[in-house]
């Protein structure tokens, strides 16, 4: 369970063996660095009174969130010899899981080649070539699978360009699921009990890894999903996506959809609005998908019941969102700016009821048809 806050006024230590309980945690690699991160009690004013929800600082790994997965899935396959050592790493990516595979390749002593689209911001871009990545965008988008797909497309031709290259394909790989058990055990010693998880649904591996985990805990476990509007996981048509980092274009094979007990979508505009909030009231946000996973919490800590416990998975930090969801010129430029969400979402009985383009919530979850086919064809309309 959590600890009470220590008094700022508590006498000082007068020796070191009262020092040594103090200490953070050291490492000699930056990858002992990943893991272990801390919960922060959302409350008033961003939530109801009297009301809140738990939020995972997945921020506080030297990356984001999929430091996890990016260092999991390396080793699994160095383990099993798919990756030979001094392989070259190739993978797609809207940003978080190439900085994540970056540090795995410092770690084990891997080149790695990131594939990403125009929108990547800026600031990953620098910080991915810091850290020694390639970085290659694509230039045009796929005139089926859009942004996503080129990008896949171009990972193709960089493995056939370098023998012996390895792709975690995150969005099939179970290593990506697996990853993610270390998350949700830290929860569980953290929090003792969950009642509801609150988590946003990319390539299906945070949310299956955290979810399958904690309901093996807490049978009872309700499992909400986050998207974005236009996404196809869940049964939407495909569309242009401004969020980054949630939602998808084809079909992940990640995606464990008897897990959810429901899922809402988010227009990017109430996702913007939701982590300024959490910035001015909590001092703690993210981007797209910490400002979705806040929106959906909120609500569902103030419309379940009193004692439930919620907790929500916030992927990543504000740091590289400066530019884009913390900017207000560019925010202006693309309509996301002052979208003061509903109370409550709008209500669909079936995913694919209608085409949603706000705040949208469903408690049927069901694979989509088109999701047996996982490389994406059949999809319509520019998506990333």
């Amino acid at each position: 369970m959590m600890h009470p806050q220590p008094s700022l006024l508590a006498p000082a230590p007068s020796s070191p063996a009262q020092l040594l309980p103090l200490a953070a945690r050291s490492a000699h690699t930056p990858a002992a660095l990943v893991g272990d991160t801390p919960v922060l009690w959302v409350g008033e004013p961003f939530t109801a009174a009297g009301r809140g929800f738990w939020a995972k600082l997945e921020g506080h790994n030297p990356g984001g969130l999929k430091d996890r997965t990016a260092l999991y899935m390396v080793a699994a396959a160095r383990e099993r010899g798919q990756l030979r050592p001094g392989a070259r790493i190739v993978e797609s990516t809207s940003g978080t899981l190439g900085l994540g595979l970056a540090l795995a390749g410092v770690t084990y002593g891997h080149p790695v080649s990131v594939v990403t689209d125009p929108d990547m911001e800026p600031q990953v871009a620098g910080l991915l070539r810091a850290y020694g990545a390639e970085v290659h965008t694509v230039t045009t988008a796929h005139p089926v699978g859009g942004w996503q797909q080129a990008r896949r497309d171009r990972v193709a031709e960089l493995l056939a360009a370098h023998p012996g290259a390895w792709c975690p394909d995150q969005y099939h790989n179970p290593d990506n699921v697996a990853a993610y058990r270390p998350l949700a055990h830290e929860l569980v010693a953290q929090l003792g009990r969950v009642d509801t998880l609150v988590v946003s649904v990319g390539t299906g591996g945070h949310s299956g890894g955290v979810g399958r985990v904690l309901r093996s805990f807490f049978p009872s476990l309700r499992v909400v999903g986050v998207d974005t509007c236009h996404s196809t996981i869940f049964g939407q048509p495909a569309g242009p996506r401004l969020m980054r980092g949630l939602g998808s274009s084809i079909y992940p094979g990640n995606v464990a959809y008897d897990l959810f007990d429901e899922v809402h979508w988010v227009a990017a505009g109430e996702a913007v609005w939701a982590a300024r909030q959490l910035a001015r009231t909590r001092y703690a946000t993210g981007g797209w998908s910490v400002g979705a996973v806040a929106l959906v919490a909120r609500w569902t800590a103030r419309t379940g019941p009193a004692e439930q416990r919620v907790a929500a998975v916030f992927p990543d930090g504000p740091h590289r969102y400066v530019g884009t969801v913390f900017d207000d010129d560019w925010c202006r430029r693309h309509d996301v700016l002052g979208h003061v969400p509903a109370d409550d979402p709008a209500e669909i009985t079936q995913c694919a009821e209608v085409v949603v383009t706000h705040w949208t919530r469903c408690r049927t979850v069901r694979p989509p048809r088109s999701a047996a086919r996982p490389d994406g064809t059949g999809l319509t309309g520019a998506a990333r």
